[in-house]
């Protein structure tokens, strides 16, 4: 075994999806030297592909997963006021369907749900009059009776970044674009061998501890990194969505139980659009050519169709996408019944640098992954500093829970050449740190020549500097939340306006602590 002297990280961490951010930004918080490396786009991946809740799992509940669904409803609450711009409160109706569960089972769950977690912020379930009720507008005559309870939306690629934002401010190295060669396991840590996808070059990085959040690439990585044991296995479930032209005005969204017991959402999306999903189907090869197939796209046209008055069809659908959660492969017959719930696999005896592996886990329970990670590591970094993230905002997130629409108004008046839309799309994405951001345009009078649909140059360059942003394709569908309205035309002249403020030297890539070094 050869021997590592003086690692130049404390921690390595492979994977830039929310489990790899949130790790980063709570071991950087601690005191700890820390590196990540994603091979493609921070949250290229699972972590960019979710249905966007921020929730405690009614269904899985039926699964007696108590532990996980009281997690993930305390979590709710404390991301909630981590990150009031980019979560939100979504009030959730379920129709009762007389065929299916019993309202009196429906009643016990939602009770168990408003209960389980400590709910402070977030209102109770109520009973809807269907009939009455303006939810009840778009649902079919068989539907009377619904239940009303909370959840939270997120903006889930938004999660990533700004973790992500949050470890490199506390002095993380996050590369973008970086894939692991091979990670071997020294006398004293890990020697990672990188690759700079943009630029062809080769070169390493140690650290004392490794931590492997690859996700759905977790089995392909096993094979190039030094272990001492068996590794477990990923189930790889496809979860797919369509995207769909507005089918109701209100701000409410829907959550329809269906005969095969698993169920479907019809969420606000966008503004101009409904989101529906999702699937759970086995997936066998690359993580990366997931896409939605014709049957899925049938199987959630159909799913909701049973419940509204006009049903959707296929040829309605104007987006999708799909990822895949790497579940551990708990032994379960049918995908929907797989656990969700988070496993840590540490590898490595005394003396050997550690090794931990993560399978599973659900965006809303990342935070409470990262200080579990953590406490499993701490006997290999002893100078870790404690626990620190449930009681402190992200980027951004510094104002209260209700505070928006107060933001939005101190952003106007700080520039008032945005009009409200605008203002309050920046306040969604960056929360207080649009006031930072708009200080540009407002220095030069000008908001500069639009790529269209309220896009800037002010943003896409804070986008490249501070959010590595590295193509079109980041910006339009991982950071802005903007892909759906923009024609090829428009991405591409967005696209070569990056390309030429990247050869420009404008990049954040390399100011990141040791990354031109590394370069």
């Amino acid at each position: 075994m050869a021997t590592l002297q003086a690692p130049d990280y404390d921690l390595a961490i492979i994977g830039g999806g929310i489990n790899g951010c949130g790790i980063a930004r709570d071991a950087a918080g601690r005191g700890l030297s820390v590196f990540l490396a994603e091979q493609g786009d921070l949250a290229g991946g699972t972590s960019s592909a979710s249905t966007k809740l921020i929730h405690g799992g009614l269904r899985y509940l039926e699964y007696y997963e108590f532990r996980l669904v009281r997690e993930a409803l305390h979590e709710r609450e404390v991301l909630l006021r981590a990150a009031p711009h980019i979560i939100w409160p979504l009030r959730f109706i379920l129709p009762h369907h007389k065929g299916l569960r019993p309202a009196w089972l429906i009643r016990l769950g939602l009770f168990l749900y408003d209960h389980l977690g400590g709910r402070r912020l977030l209102p109770g379930t109520t009973v809807v009059n269907l009939r009455e009720d303006p939810a009840g507008a778009v649902l079919g005559d068989a539907f009377v009776t619904g239940f009303e309870y909370s959840d939270c939306w997120v903006m889930d690629s938004r999660l990533v970044v700004l973790n992500a934002r949050a470890a490199a401010d506390a002095g993380a190295t996050i590369r973008s674009r970086c894939q692991v060669l091979a990670a071997n396991r020294q006398e004293k840590g890990w020697r990672l061998r990188l690759l700079d996808r943009d630029s062809g070059r080769e070169w390493s990085a140690s650290a004392r501890a490794l931590v492997n959040a690859a996700g759905p690439w977790l089995e392909n990585l096993q094979g190039r990194i030094d272990s001492s044991g068996g590794q477990e296995h990923i189930r790889m479930v496809k979860g797919s969505h369509i995207i769909v032209r507005r089918l109701f005005a209100h701000e409410r969204a829907y959550i329809f139980q269906n005969s095969d017991g698993r169920i479907v959402f019809a969420i606000p999306y966008e503004g101009e659009f409904t989101l529906i999903g999702t699937t759970d189907v086995d997936f066998h090869g690359d993580p990366g050519t997931a896409r939605i197939s014709a049957e899925e796209t049938d199987y959630l046209c159909r799913a909701v169709s049973e419940y509204l008055r006009t049903p959707v069809e296929p040829s309605q659908v104007v987006g999708s996408f799909a990822g895949i959660r790497p579940l551990f492969d708990d032994g379960k017959s049918e995908a929907r019944a797989a656990t969700r719930d988070y496993v840590l696999k540490v590898d490595g005896g005394a003396g050997q640098a550690p090794l931990l592996t993560i399978y599973g886990g659900k965006i809303t329970t990342y935070r409470r992954l990262a200080e579990t990670v953590l406490q499993r590591l701490a006997p290999d970094l002893p100078a870790m500093g404690p626990a620190w993230t449930a009681e402190v905002a992200l980027p951004g997130g510094d104002f209260a829970v209700d505070g928006f629409p107060d933001l939005v108004t101190d952003l106007e008046w700080r520039c008032p050449l945005l009009d409200r839309q605008l203002a309050g799309r920046l306040c969604r994405s960056y929360g207080t740190l649009a006031r930072e951001m708009v200080a540009a345009p407002t220095a030069a009078n000008s908001l500069g020549d639009g790529f269209g649909h309220g896009l800037y140059p002010f943003e896409v360059d804070w986008l490249i500097s501070r959010e590595w942003a590295r193509s079109a394709d980041d910006i339009l569908w991982r950071r802005s939340r903007l892909g759906l309205l923009f024609s090829a035309a428009e991405a591409k002249r967005l696209d070569t306006y990056v390309q030429a403020r990247l050869a420009a030297g404008s990049a954040g890539h390399f100011s990141e602590k040791g990354a031109a070094d590394a370069a």
